[in-house]
């Protein structure tokens, strides 16, 4: 696949860079491009960049300022990794937005800072900036302008924010007000990293806030606004807090490095993923923090290879712009609170060029990714995830049974009293709730797939066809290759909360899902596996006992019933869908479904299967024997190893 010709590319290196070929100039060459794309969209005074697309719930000044604030990290990046020595006209842009941005007499003034404010989001990107241009940009404004900006982000001193990574915006917008001489509030920075230390659960993960909220945000703000805070404050005494978040970051990142495919695609869960590159903002901290355990040739292939990933399929578009989605525009991809301005967050994803031309980080020869060189395991207790990535075809797929972004579940105490087990849950989001994720695929979330909730999920069907949702999630165990959870299964007009408890079992591109569920009676079981996208629409073929599809380009999903599977001809079939995969239009599903069931708990299990080998179903229903007895179900593989579920 070759990049799109309007990037302007310099010609790729396969000496220095033998797996994806791009350099320190690739990178620079991309984010002129970006920056250059956005000019036409600039307000008057060049303080605010009013984008094309859907707008946000904040309205269109608010649209505005995120536009000027998260350009400006791009070009921060860009100015200070080049000393400087970059097109006057780009910083000019830049100290002009700050002038008519706080000049409430310029018509394109930004909105205050309020308790809670997106201005919040946008002021800390601003703030960071500022810093890291402080000699080209901040030291030259007119003395009445730097007294505008300080007046400006003064809004946050002894403001409220959302309590979750918001309150790290708060953190670096008042150093910076601090860095500078500025009023600010020191008690509202170290209450802020405080807070923080609430929801760190170890082996470098934090949550976003209170609950199971496992996603991007690990990386692209828990991990990162600490250590730019700490880049800010400089090396004066911080109690011990820098070297903390250093070896945090550190160990997360040994976990990180495994959620790239071979082919740079992140693995495809959380939200807002329409930042895209984002992703790569904690690898280059790492390294500007001196602090990865990444190689740096390792760090800079996984970089480029992410980068390149998206280069290759057209983002940014032909414009230069990036756009509310993934690829192409795809709106179930965003928030409410996306606006069109709002995929430049993946500016973050450019921190590596802060690091000297000269750095080890660009000049090492590239290392190949952890699945380029052999199948690998992994098992992170405190997300509640399994990784597993294959060699031969560079998919990493992630299993899920610890992230649900919803808020804290009752006490096991409550529970036992039978408290109900989503209290306090909101709808499930695709994004959070499936079971399983993969650098490959992406999940059903148009709202007329969510309908249906077919891809990742173990469902309850009412007789009306309705079927239940996963939504607060419950971990219990997750260790070497084996990791299990339960929900709540939930029916149209029936108080009850029926248990589903669904263990899974790695091995090598497969996962043998387990679920013991209780159900009413006539309730019907139904589960899916991978969804699959693709411009065309897929093959699709099922058995009695199996079902796969696969797209025009190799990429297959299969699922097999093992045991408990006893739905006669409607037992398996594959869902097709239209507009609803971030991956592409068309979209298939397979499926398993079982007979009107008697009431009470029975035992089903089933072989996920997603790779781009030829893959045979039929085949597969031999691959794995099952022997269930009373407490416990074990699974015997081909090679011999046995697991007990």
């Amino acid at each position: 696949m070759s990049v799109t010709p309007h990037l302007r590319l310099p010609p790729t290196d396969r000496i220095l860079s033998s797996r994806t070929g791009w350099t320190r100039a690739h990178w620079e060459a991309t984010a002129d491009r970006m920056l250059d794309a956005l000019t036409p969209y600039a307000t008057p005074g060049f303080a605010q960049y009013r984008l094309p697309g859907r707008g946000s719930w904040s309205g269109v000044v608010s649209d505005g300022l995120e536009g000027f604030a998260r350009s400006f990290l791009l070009a921060a990046c860009r100015i200070a990794g080049a000393g400087g020595a970059v097109d006057p006209t780009l910083t000019e842009r830049y100290a002009a937005g700050l002038a008519a941005g706080t000049d409430p007499a310029s018509g394109e003034a930004w909105p205050r800072l309020t308790d809670c404010s997106q201005q919040m989001v946008e002021a800390a990107s601003v703030a960071v900036a500022l810093h890291e241009t402080r000699p080209w940009i901040w030291d030259r404004l007119d003395a009445k302008v730097q007294e505008r900006v300080v007046d400006w982000f003064s809004g946050f001193v002894g403001g409220r924010t959302w309590d979750n990574n918001w309150r790290l915006f708060q953190v670096v917008s008042e150093q910076f007000l601090a860095s500078v001489g500025a009023p600010y509030s020191a008690p509202d920075i170290e209450e802020g990293l405080d807070r923080i230390e609430d929801w760190y659960v170890g082996d470098g993960w934090y949550t976003d806030g209170d609950g199971r909220n496992f996603d991007y945000y690990i990386g692209w703000a828990m991990h990162l606004y600490p250590l730019l805070w700490a880049r800010i404050a400089g090396a004066g005494p911080d109690g011990g807090r820098a070297a903390v978040y250093r070896q945090r970051l550190s160990r997360f990142l040994e976990d990180y490095q495994h959620f790239f495919g071979a082919d740079g695609a992140p693995v495809h869960q959380g939200r807002s993923l329409t930042y895209r590159f984002a992703a790569l903002a904690p690898v280059w901290m790492g390294a500007l923090a001196d602090c990865t355990p990444l190689a740096p040739g390792l760090t800079r292939r996984l970089a480029s290879g992410t980068l390149r990933h998206f280069a290759e399929r057209g983002v940014p578009d032909e414009r230069g712009l990036l756009t509310l989605g993934w690829y192409d525009t795809f709106l179930p991809s965003t928030q409410p609170y996306s606006g069109p301005a709002s995929p430049y967050w993946a500016s973050k994803g450019f921190l590596g060029l802060l690091l000297p031309p000269d750095h080890e980080v660009w000049t090492a020869r590239e290392l190949p990714l952890p699945v380029e060189e052999s199948d690998t395991y992994l098992a992170m207790p405190a997300p509640g995830w399994l990784l597993h990535g294959t060699r031969h075809d560079g998919i990493v797929r992630l299993v899920n049974h610890g992230s649900d972004h919803h808020p804290p579940a009752p006490d096991p105490a409550d529970l036992e009293a039978g408290a109900d087990p989503d209290r306090g849950a909101g709808e499930d989001d695709p994004h959070y709730t499936k079971l399983a994720y993969s650098t490959a695929t992406a999940p059903e979330s148009a709202p007329h797939a969510l309908a249906r909730t077919v891809d990742g999920h173990l469902a309850l069907l009412a007789p009306d066809g309705t079927a239940s949702r996963r939504r607060r999630i419950h971990p219990l165990r997750c260790e070497d290759r084996v990791a299990s959870s339960w929900s709540a299964a939930r029916l149209p007009g029936d108080e009850h909360a029926y248990r589903v408890e669904t263990t899974s079992v790695l091995h090598g591109p497969w996962e043998v899902r387990v679920h013991r569920v209780e159900a009413p009676e006539g309730a019907v079981v139904r589960e899916g596996g991978h969804a699959v996208a693709h411009a065309r629409s897929p093959f699709a073929s099922s058995g009695p006992d199996w079902a796969h599809a696969r797209t025009a380009d190799g990429l297959s999903s299969a699922l097999v019933a093992l045991y408990g599977w006893d739905g006669g001809a409607e037992g398996a079939a594959v869902a097709r869908d239209a507009e609803s995969n971030a991956y592409g239009p068309h979209s298939a599903v397979p499926y398993l479904r079982s007979a009107p069931r008697a009431g009470g708990r029975s035992i089903h299990v089933s072989l996920v299967v997603l790779s781009r080998d030829s893959v045979h179903p039929e085949a597969l229903r031999t691959a794995v024997r099952v022997r269930v007895d009373a407490d416990s179900v074990l699974l015997t593989f081909l090679d011999g190893r046995t697991v007990e579920a």
